[in-house]
Parts: C-alpha cells; sequence; structure tokens
C-alpha cells in the first residue's frame, strides 16, 4: 500500500484493547496511572488559569485581549465587517473563483472547512451555560462581541494568504507560523517572530489533539451513546477509523467533506431552532426585552454587570475562535491571488457562528426558560429547551453533535498537521496523522478531565502570539485593503461566474 498508516493505527488500537479492557474491568494500576496523569495536569491548568484569568477590572486577561484586540482591528480596518458583507457573500457564491489561481480550495470550501471546527459543541452546550451563569443578558454581549471578532478573522486570514507558502507539489501551507515569522522579519522583529511562531505551532498542535480531538470525540460518545446503547471502545473504533478515511486525503477530501457536512448539520440545527421560534412568535418580544433589560438593568450593574459582560464575551470568543489563529490555516489554503478577498470571506464565520447560531440556541433556552434550572447542565439544558417543543429532539440533537463533532475533528486535524510540518518537515507528516487519529480512540475510553482542560488552555494561550503579530502587521493589511477596496469600486475586479 501507498499509504499503510492507517493499519499501523488500527493495528496499535486493537492492541491496546486488551489492556483497556482489563482496566476498565479491573480498576488496575492503569486506572491509577491515569489518575496520575490527571492530577499532574490539573495543577498545569491550575497554573495556567491563573495568567490567563488573571482579572483586569474584573475582566479575564485573555477575554481583555481578544476583544480589545477585535475592537481595534475594526476601527483600524473601517469596520470593514458591516462594509464589506456584501462582497463577502458574493465571494462564497463563487462569482471570483477562478480555477487557474493558486491553492487547494474554492473560498466556499475554505469558509466551510474553517466553520467546521468553529460550529460544534459550543453552540450547542456552551451557549446554554453562558446564559444559565450569566443571564440572558451575556447574548447581548456575545452578540457584540461575535460582530467585531469578524475583523479579526478578516486580519488573520488575509495574513495567512499573504504569506502562505506554496509547495513544489501544488500544496499549501500556511497560518499564523509563517505571517509570524515572515512579517514580523520584513518589519525588523526577526528573532521575535520566529520565537512567536514556534509558540503558536507547539500549542496548536497541543490543542488539536485535546481540544479538537479527544474531546469532541468523548463528549459525541455521550450524546450518541444516549441514543444507541453502544461500548465506548467500539465507537471509538468506528470514528478513528471514519477519521482516518477523510483526513489521509488532505485539506482538499477534508475541504469536500466539510462542504458537505457544514450545510448539512447546520440546517438540522437551525430548522429545529426556526420551528421553536415560530411556534412561540408572541414571546420572542419578551425574550429579547429580558435580554436587553438584564445587559442593562441596575440590578446586574451594581452586582453582576462585569458577570455578564464576560460570560457573553468569552462565549463568542471561545466558539468562534476569532483572534486565535486557528482558521487562518484552513484560509490559507484557498485558491485565490487575492489574500484581502480571502480575509473578506473570513469574516462571515463569527457572524455566523455567534450572531446566528448562538443566537439560535440563546432564544430557544430563554423563550423555554430552562435556563432557571439549575439542575441541567450543558447539552442536557439545551435539549430540554428543544424537547419541550419538539418531543423527538435529542435524537436530531444526537445527531447533530456526532456532526459537530467529526467536522470540528477533521479541520482541526488539519491545523494541527500543517503546525506539525512547521516544526518537523513534510515527509513526518504521517507520524502526526497516526497520533491524531489514535487519540480519537483514546478520546472516546477515557476521561482525562485536566487533560482535556489543559489542551483547550492551549487553544486560548494560541492568542497571544497571533493577535500579538496582528497588532504589529494591521498597517499592512489596512494597506492592502484600501488598495483592494479601491479596485474593487473602479470596477477592476473580474467577476467569472
Amino acid at each position: 500500500m501507498k499509504k499503510p498508516w492507517i493499519l499501523i493505527v488500527l493495528f496499535l488500537i486493537f492492541m491496546a484493547l486488551p489492556s483497556i479492557a482489563l482496566a476498565q474491568a479491573e480498576g488496575t494500576a492503569s486506572g491509577g496511572f491515569l489518575e496520575s496523569i490527571d492530577a499532574i495536569f490539573a495543577a498545569i491548568v491550575g497554573a495556567m488559569e491563573s495568567v490567563l484569568f488573571v482579572s483586569i477590572a474584573g475582566i479575564p486577561l485573555i477575554v481583555l485581549w481578544l476583544i480589545c484586540g477585535a475592537i481595534f482591528f475594526t476601527i483600524r480596518m473601517g469596520f470593514i465587517n458591516f462594509k464589506a458583507f456584501k462582497h463577502a457573500v458574493e465571494v462564497v457564491q463563487g462569482r471570483y473563483d477562478n480555477p487557474e489561481e493558486q491553492g487547494e480550495l474554492t473560498h466556499f470550501q475554505a469558509l466551510a472547512a474553517a466553520l467546521s471546527a468553529t460550529v460544534g459543541l459550543g453552540n450547542i452546550a456552551g451557549v446554554a451555560i453562558a446564559v444559565q451563569t450569566g443571564g440572558p443578558g451575556a447574548v447581548l454581549w456575545m452578540t457584540l462581541a461575535g460582530l467585531f471578532g469578524m475583523t479579526s478573522k478578516f486580519v488573520e486570514c488575509t495574513l495567512a494568504q499573504k504569506y502562505r507558502q506554496v509547495l513544489p507539489d501544488g500544496k499549501i501551507s500556511g497560518g499564523p507560523m509563517y505571517y509570524l515569522s515572515k512579517g514580523l522579519a520584513q518589519k525588523g522583529f526577526r528573532p521575535l517572530g520566529k520565537v512567536l511562531a514556534i509558540i503558536f505551532a507547539v500549542l496548536c498542535i497541543g490543542g488539536s489533539l485535546g481540544g479538537g480531538n479527544m474531546f469532541q470525540a468523548n463528549q459525541s460518545y455521550s450524546a450518541v451513546a444516549g441514543i444507541i446503547p453502544i461500548p465506548n471502545w467500539i465507537y471509538g473504533l468506528i470514528i478513528a477509523v471514519l477519521v482516518g478515511l477523510v483526513i489521509i486525503g488532505g485539506i482538499q477530501r477534508i475541504g469536500t467533506v466539510a462542504g458537505a457536512l457544514v450545510p448539512a448539520m447546520c440546517l438540522i440545527y437551525v430548522l429545529a431552532a426556526l420551528w421553536i421560534l415560530v411556534t412561540n412568535i408572541p414571546q420572542i418580544p419578551a425574550a429579547f426585552g429580558t435580554i436587553f433589560q438584564e445587559a442593562f438593568s441596575p440590578k446586574a450593574i451594581e452586582g453582576g454587570f462585569i458577570g455578564v459582560l464576560v460570560q457573553g464575551i468569552r462565549r463568542a470568543v471561545f466558539s468562534n475562535e476569532a483572534g486565535i489563529g486557528s482558521a487562518a490555516i484552513a484560509h490559507a489554503a484557498a485558491r485565490t491571488e487575492e489574500p484581502v478577498r480571502e480575509g473578506i470571506v473570513a469574516l462571515l464565520e463569527p457572524f455566523i457562528d455567534t450572531v446566528v447560531i448562538c443566537n439560535m440556541t440563546a432564544l430557544v433556552v430563554v423563550i423555554t426558560g430552562v435556563y432557571k434550572d439549575s439542575e441541567l447542565k450543558g447539552v442536557q439544558m439545551t435539549a430540554e429547551a428543544f424537547g419541550s417543543a419538539i418531543s423527538w429532539f435529542p435524537i436530531i440533537l444526537s445527531l447533530a453533535v456526532f456532526l459537530f463533532a467529526f467536522s470540528t475533528m477533521i479541520s482541526w486535524s488539519y491545523y494541527g498537521e500543517r503546525c506539525w510540518t512547521y516544526l518537523f518537515g513534510e515527509p513526518t507528516m504521517q507520524i502526526y496523522r497516526v497520533i491524531f487519529v489514535v487519540c480519537v480512540f483514546i478520546g472516546s475510553i477515557v476521561n482525562l478531565g485536566s487533560v482535556l482542560d489543559f489542551s483547550d488552555m492551549m487553544l486560548l494561550t494560541m492568542a497571544f502570539p497571533n493577535m500579538l503579530g496582528g497588532f504589529i502587521l494591521s498597517n499592512e493589511v489596512a494597506a492592502d485593503l484600501k488598495d483592494y477596496m479601491d479596485r474593487l469600486k473602479n470596477g477592476e475586479m473580474r467577476a467569472y461566474n
């Protein structure tokens, strides 16, 4: 076989089955070993939380870093998130797709691949938790953060296109690690750029194996097992093979699968939400009234205004990953010679993810009132909210969770793979793919809470080197944007469809 790595993965999984089964049945030293790993990572997570979530004026540092960056970019780019929205839709429709330009994905496929990584369990469970802990007022701040986050996506994806590397075989490699090293070198910050690029790549690899992989496998198994009783190791084996079959084809196959899955899973979820909202139209004005009242009410301002604000902003930036830099890796592979054009496509992501899908979840949770039930948590709360109007919705929700998790895993496999090859070279790519598929299986059968928390922390930490590079290169992006918009206004842009 030309690519025997999938057989190696299956062999490793089958070799691991006896010891895993023995550990689960007897609770032996293996269980103690896993608990020891979890305890070690708990200490690391605690140390990282003390830095990332140190409060400045009551707002965690990482949240402040992301939202201040988003506001800065929005003002610096002349509110391009609103001005170029119509043009972004036209580009995604394929009007400017030139098959002769370099790249591996169409604009739509790049958008779908990036969306498949961001639209996920956070939209289903995270929003419900934000409303429960921060109150309905958190929805307003979540929406505003999503709107400003559109410009963060524009900046990082424009830079990813501009500094991407075209390999001899025509494959594309790009993302923050390239524009941090190359872009900052051109500004006279070569050592800083190189260090930031390496830090970003290491963090992204860790995040791809944890939050973008094991966490997704673990949570999707919980959802599926509630409907279809299946042993975790069988589920892990099935989903590991499915993921392996997709990622073996690289970004082109990932883009094709994501291009089919993302519209399907979004349609399933959005239609269910719309059904509930339409059948409860008389209650929608009251729901909006509650959201605005609790966002600005004297009660919130006196006691919990900062808490409501933080919950909304956290849900937005954690859900759409604006400022994290991950989506820039997918958009770098788009088929275009206009970096700004791909950046404009990317600004649609936070709008779809946060302003549309997250808000639909939030409205359903507020209208049904389930957020007041402290016994319900995460997915359970969302299932209860939808189930109150659609009795069979838990089955649909399980399917949606599976699709969300699967699409997230295949997209994050590409993110981690590009960072891996940046550090270790293209010839070692198969090693990463083997590790990734094995982690899919592991994530389905174990529940190392602190290890997964650590991985999520790595995802958030990616924002520090990425946003810093964006700040330094922002004038360059603004100049490129002005040139592009002037040419578009003057009719110099050729439409192909």
